[in-house]
């Protein structure tokens, strides 16, 4: 009898333990109206929210929600016109993506939050954390910024986004090939590149239009935050460390790795993500 009843602790401790780390999904609606998907797992006391980048979703981010879950709570969401959220919006802003992160920390009431944003992802980020002050405990960009300098005119911008215009498909999939090492594990190359050029294309449009010119903001917006950001930037290109040290910006760089780096060696990109979400604590 004493051996069946430790039996069944072991049991109920297990299954605990289980439903304290299950993934839960569920969905909230962003200011216009649009349905935000998002999944939560873990129940740390500290929240660490993942933001994709651009005509990426949450996805994305897998392994990280299940790495980071024995610590923190961890959060990830797919912005509207993306995976599993609704694509109602016809213009996709910074803006708007960034009410869509405030609307799914509010939902779950999160009073300590990291928000980690990938790409595009950290310009949404910051447009959230200016709708989120007193929650945010800081940022992590993910192979965001290489630089922090003279912004594009409206005129290279204008030509850049034409070229989505006319073929979204054919120019996603040369830009997002473009972000690989030469050494990249080609059916992972082939796999995103796949999968991001099938993104709606309005979504896609608007939203890169959108993030060029958000970068205008982003200096004035590290001022006003006040809030410690870490970049995460990978080697596929140089980064001007002096020109985001000098709005605040820590950089940590990862070596043999492209633009999709919690993908192409997600052991040692969780491990620099946790070690940057602890310096953020400090």
């Amino acid at each position: 009898m004493r051996r069946q009843s430790m039996a069944l602790l072991s049991m109920l401790a297990i299954v605990v333990a289980c439903t304290g780390t299950s993934t839960k999904r569920d969905k909230v609606a962003s200011i216009d109206g649009e349905s935000i998907a998002y999944e939560t797992r873990g129940n740390g006391a500290l929240a660490v929210v993942l933001v994709h980048g651009w005509s990426c979703d949450r996805s994305y981010f897998q392994h990280q929600l299940e790495s980071l879950s024995d610590r923190y709570t961890v959060v990830s969401l797919d912005l509207a016109g993306h995976g599993e959220s609704s694509i109602g919006r016809g213009n996709s802003t910074i803006a708007l993506f960034g009410e869509d992160v405030a609307a799914v920390v509010r939902k779950l009431d999160l009073k300590r939050v990291v928000l980690v944003g990938h790409s595009m992802g950290g310009d949404v980020v910051v447009a959230a954390a200016r709708l989120l002050k007193g929650r945010v405990v800081g940022l992590v960009w993910v192979d965001d910024y290489k630089e922090l300098g003279p912004p594009s005119s409206d005129e290279d911008i204008e030509a850049f986004v034409a070229q989505f215009r006319a073929d979204f498909p054919g120019m996603a999939n040369k830009v997002v090939r473009s972000l690989f090492r030469e050494d990249a594990d080609p059916a992972l190359v082939d796999r995103i590149a796949k999968d991001m050029a099938s993104a709606p294309p309005q979504v896609g449009t608007t939203s890169i239009e959108s993030s060029f010119k958000y970068a205008r903001e982003i200096p004035g917006a590290l001022a006003e935050l006040k809030l410690p950001v870490i970049a995460i930037n990978a080697d596929n290109g140089p980064t001007n460390v002096a020109s985001l040290e000098k709005h605040g910006v820590k950089v940590v760089v990862m070596t043999g790795a492209g633009h999709f780096l919690m993908l192409e060696d997600p052991p040692r990109f969780d491990t620099m993500l946790a070690a940057a979400i602890e310096e953020l604590q400090k």
